[in-house]
This record gives structure tokens, C-alpha cells and sequence, in this order.
């Protein structure tokens, strides 16, 4: 539970409903996202693109956090859902000329239909076989990527000319970087408000108590294809900003491992939460990047161990940590954040 600050009341249910419910808090969000947006003026190439990255995976991971965190609905080709997006994107835009924004809205409301297909099992297994089920789904995609050359350029891969949104080309990293934190924000705040309707409440019912969600009058197999086609519709849309952003697409950026990291992220952050998907990406991307740094040092210390085991280091480092997030703190870093935040929150009182 999220309390408020010692002090601070509700007297208006309305009030109570708001994301943002006390002052600080909206002003913390507003400095948050002036230091977000301003940050092309005074950082570096190497810090956006980090940043970037972080956005783009932000967006993938929080459509499988609705599905697996929220829905209760596990899937593990949450990749190959990203690739589909991304190649639509480009298929629309260039090859059938489409404008830039209704062509990755087009690219991800496929994804979220096709998704649907790999959705179906939902309403008939769940657990280990609807896993076995969206595995299926991976696979089948990336070999559609690898064999459909015509569309998809197979082992080569596409190179993907830059966005362009009523003639301004986002070319610069800079206007690359606005460009996904724009739709980063607009994703998760859509995310946040999902949740607060009819419609994330009914996912979460299925996802505490199946059971008792059909006796209260739920139809499972309605959300449950609901909440893949929105999981799906996220990555698209997560697809479509990494085609633009990076300006190459290939399979290879699709694969099993990338599906399993994305899992692995959500479980760091926090299941069941729109802060968790954030906090995982986040943190795994800056270890990932710290793993790098520290690789060749280490290697030049111990030459003998030799390179090729410290270039498999950071698939090592996300094994450990995913080890022992789930012994020692299963729910997450969001957990740890909500706790931190409750404890400052009750000052001067101790309960």
C-alpha cells in the first residue's frame, strides 16, 4: 500500500483516484521530466543512446508486465512480437508509403491482431503450456523474418531511413532521443490509466483468483485476449522505436535470449506494477553497461582466463542477479521503493 505523508488527508473520492495525489508529487514529475527532455542540451551521445535504449525496452517490458504482471498471463516471445512491429513499421512507411505516425499505429495494432493468434491457447491452458505456447510464437516469427526476404531482407536485414513527421527528419541522436522519450511517457502513462479502469481490474481478478473472477461474472477467455492483444500492441509500438531509433533491423535482434531478458527485467522491477517495468530496464541496462566497462579491465588483470569469458560475463552478472532477486526480494525493486517511500512518508512517527 501506498500511503500518503503524515499530515496530508483525502476528503473527496475523486481526489483519492488521482495518480499524482499530494503536491510534491507533481512537482516532482514535472522536474523529472524537464530534466528528461532538456537533457540533449548539456549530455553526451553515449548517455542518450543509453537513455533511449532504456525507453525503448521500457515500453516492450510494460506490455508483458500487463500481460504477466497484471493479467497473469505468461509469454515468452515478447521479442519476436517487438520484430513484427518493427518490420511493419518499415513495410508500411516505406514500401506501401504510409506517413510515419499512422504507419506505427497500423504496424502495432498488427502486432496486437497477430498477437491474438498466439493468444488463443489462453483460453484453453495457462502456466507451462501457454508458455510453450508463446514459445512457439518466437520461434515461428523469427524463422518468418529469416525466410520471408522479400518483405524482411532476411540475413541481411533492413536499413531503415530516418522518421519524418510533417517533413522535420529525425535524423540527429537528439531529435532521436525526443522522439522515443515522447512516446516512452505517452506509453506508460496510457499503462498507468489501463490499470485504473474496468478493464485492469478485471485482470487482475483473473489473475488472483480465476475462479473467482468467473463466479463475479468476468468472461476470462474476452480478457485474456484482451490483454495479449495490448501486450502485443506495446511491443509493436516498442518495435517500431527501435527501427527508427537504431535505423537497422535484422532477426538477430529478436531472439529467445531477448525475450527471456525481458522476463528477467520484469521480475527485477517488480510484477504487477507500472513503476516495476521502469526500475527493471533501468537497472539491468545500467549493470549491462557497467559489465562492458569493467570487462577489458579485468581481462587485462587476468589474461589467462582468457576473453571469451568475459565476453559471456554480462549473461553471467543477469543470471546472478535474477538469482537472487528471487531469494531475497521476489516483488522486486518496486517493493523496495514503495517500503522506502512509506518510511519517509510516516516521519516523525514510527508507525
Amino acid at each position: 500500500m501506498d500511503w500518503l505523508p503524515c499530515g496530508a488527508y483525502i476528503d473527496a473520492y475523486g481526489k483519492d483516484m488521482r495518480v499524482f495525489r499530494t503536491w510534491p508529487q507533481r512537482i516532482a514529475l514535472m522536474l523529472f521530466l524537464i530534466v528528461l527532455f532538456t537533457l540533449p542540451l548539456y549530455s553526451s551521445r553515449y548517455i542518450l543512446s543509453v537513455i533511449a535504449m532504456i525507453g525503448i525496452l521500457v515500453i516492450a517490458v510494460q506490455g508483458l508486465g500487463i500481460l504477466t504482471g497484471f493479467a497473469g498471463q505468461i509469454s515468452i516471445g515478447q521479442a519476436a512480437f517487438v520484430g513484427v512491429g518493427a518490420y511493419l513499421s518499415v513495410i508500411f512507411n516505406y514500401r506501401l508509403g504510409m506517413p510515419f505516425v499512422p504507419a506505427v499505429l497500423l504496424a502495432s495494432i498488427s502486432t496486437g491482431f497477430i498477437g491474438l493468434i498466439f493468444g488463443l491457447p489462453a483460453m484453453r491452458v495457462k502456466g507451462f503450456y501457454l508458455a510453450m505456447t508463446t514459445l512457439a510464437a518466437q520461434l515461428i516469427l523469427v524463422w518468418l523474418f529469416l525466410h520471408m526476404r522479400g518483405l524482411t531482407g532476411g540475413t541481411n536485414g533492413l536499413f531503415v531511413e530516418p522518421a519524418s513527421i510533417f517533413g522535420y527528419k529525425f535524423v540527429s541522436y537528439q531529435s532521436k532521443y525526443l522522439l522515443v522519450m515522447v512516446v516512452t511517457a505517452i506509453m506508460v502513462f496510457l499503462a498507468k490509466n489501463l490499470m485504473r479502469t474496468r478493464t485492469g481490474r478485471a485482470f487482475v481478478a483473473i489473475r488472483d483468483n480465476d475462479l473467482a473472477a468467473d463466479v463475479m461474472g468476468i468472461n476470462q477467455n474476452y480478457y485474456k485476449l484482451v490483454a495479449f492483444f495490448i501486450a502485443n500492441f506495446f511491443a509493436g509500438v516498442s518495435g517500431a522505436m527501435w527501427a527508427y531509433y537504431v535505423n537497422f533491423i535484422n532477426a538477430d535482434q529478436f531472439l529467445l535470449h531477448d525475450s527471456i531478458l525481458y522476463l528477467g527485467m520484469l521480475i527485477i522491477g517488480g510484477m504487477g506494477s507500472i513503476m516495476g517495468p521502469i526500475f527493471g530496464v533501468s537497472f539491468l541496462k545500467i549493470l549491462e553497461e557497467i559489465t562492458i566497462y569493467v570487462a577489458p579491465i579485468i581481462s587485462e588483470i587476468y589474461p589467462e582466463i582468457g576473453s571469451q569469458f568475459f565476453a559471456a560475463l554480462s549473461l553471467a552478472v543477469f543470471a546472478i542477479v535474477i538469482i537472487l532477486f528471487l531469494i531475497f526480494e521476489s516483488r522486486g525493486i518496486n517493493h523496495m521503493w514503495v517500503i522506502l517511500k512509506n518510511r519517509f512518508r510516516l516521519y516523525p512517527f514510527t508507525y
